[in-house]
């Protein structure tokens, strides 16, 4: 099964309705699309988090390292890319391109072989995933803290037993917007907080300790990635979980993280940090360091359909009768590429169904690739 070409789509749609989170506003959504394609004419999906225009160069620079070479070698496929670069691209946009061409070449080996990608890591410990409603941004509008409570009731009322609160706007508006989120959700389910390392320790700490009383499932990324120091300050004063990771990239760097128990729940993006390959090894690290591994998601159905195949095979940790699940992300922002380039993932109020066809489980419409093309 040897490798006829790699392509770069970048895909690009303007929003309706603008919105931000702690550090930009967002007015349009952008997307990268891995497409690997074997001499029998099979072509496999991946996906890259992180700047699409960026980021593509770097896939085609890969894919002409590819072409003609076995596409189910993926382990010496990962290891080869990222030594040949290991220079300049330990981090970053190099891993982040890397991790879309391992998801490819995962969903071209299932399709050959007609089975989906959980079956080929080893086969399902679970079939369906609990997720939680990732929303809540800043709107262009006055009355946020009414709006975020309605959006919230919303997610409530549609099943999801949890969801997170973008935060990060200053002290004082955040601490209101997360007491009027609880007050109007109650306190039968779950909410998580995310600043987007918007904060430095002081802040976070202060702004932590004054919503402690409201159950929150996890603090996610109080401070900025790099800020090692600041994250052990933020776990040691705070009592809720500390959680980060969605800018941090392979086993490598995942490996320090743990060491030093900066988080209690590790969020590696299947499609940045490595790809599945390297997020499985990631995901084996976390359970030896007894850390929840939650994993960051936030792209179109490719993205989605990599995370649920993953979590489909990580085991529970510790094992119990009663255990702590994995649990999927899901963005309900508006995302028109997400929307129409794949079919939603099957939920079921607040659980979503591990896709069973075969690689990644879910079927590409190609007209969305022209539809959306930016370049």
């Amino acid at each position: 099964m040897k490798i006829r070409s790699v392509k770069a789509h970048v895909l690009r749609a303007k929003l309706q309705a603008p919105f931000a989170y702690s550090r930009a506003w967002y007015d349009e959504r952008w997307s990268l699309i891995v497409e690997i394609t074997s001499e029998d004419g099979v072509s496999g999906f991946g996906e890259v988090y992180g700047p699409a225009r960026m980021n593509a160069p770097i896939v085609r620079i890969y894919g002409e390292l590819l072409v003609g070479r076995d596409a189910s070698a993926r382990e010496l496929i990962w290891e080869d890319l990222y030594a040949r670069f290991r220079d300049h691209g330990q981090k970053g946009l190099a891993v982040q391109a890397l991790s879309g061409i391992d998801i490819a070449l995962w969903d071209l080996a299932g399709k050959t072989l007609g089975k989906p990608i959980h079956e080929l890591m080893g086969g399902p410990i679970r079939q369906k995933v609990p997720a939680y409603a990732t929303g809540l941004y800043r709107r262009q509008r006055d009355d946020h803290e009414a709006y975020l409570r309605h959006e919230a009731a919303s997610y409530a009322a549609e099943g999801f037993s949890a969801i997170k609160l973008k935060v990060g706007f200053g002290f004082a508006d955040d601490v209101v917007a997360t007491r009027g989120v609880r007050a109007e959700i109650g306190d039968g389910i779950a909410l998580m907080v995310d600043a987007n390392h918007a904060y430095d320790s002081v802040a976070a700490i202060a702004y932590g300790r004054a919503v402690a009383d409201l159950n929150i499932g996890w603090f996610e990324e109080p401070v900025p990635p790099e800020d090692h120091a600041g994250y052990a300050a933020v776990r040691a004063a705070l009592p809720m979980p500390i959680a980060g990771g969605e800018c941090e990239f392979t086993r490598f760097g995942f490996r320090d993280v743990f060491i030093q128990r900066l988080v209690d729940i590790v969020q590696p993006d299947t499609c940045a940090a490595g790809g599945l390959s390297e997020c499985k090894k990631i995901a084996d690290m976390a359970a030896a360091f007894g850390v929840r591994y939650i994993p960051h998601c936030w792209g179109t159905g490719i993205a989605q359909a990599a995370a649920l195949q993953l979590l489909s095979v990580l085991p529970s940790s510790p094992p119990s009768l009663n255990p702590f699940e994995p649990m999927l992300e899901l963005d309900r922002t508006e995302h028109p590429v997400r929307d129409a380039l794949t079919s939603p993932v099957e939920r079921h109020r607040g659980t979503v169904n591990v896709p069973t066809g075969p690689g990644l489980g879910i079927e590409i419409d190609r007209n969305v690739l022209t539809r959306f093309a930016a370049e």
